[in-house]
């Protein structure tokens, strides 16, 4: 799904910006975390729907 990956770059991009600005603490591991279940959800879902 195009909206799960357009969620997961702006998640990853403000979390390359917090490592970068020393920003955001707890936040930044959250925003990891969050990255990575959209991409593993888009990733399962879209193999679901390619078969």
């Amino acid at each position: 799904m195009v909206f799960f990956r357009w969620i997961g770059g702006f998640v990853l991009f403000f979390w390359i910006l917090g490592l970068i600005f020393k920003i955001g603490g707890y936040a930044i591991n959250f925003l990891l975390v969050l990255a990575a279940i959209v991409f593993l959800l888009d990733a399962l879902i879209g193999r679901r729907k390619n078969y």
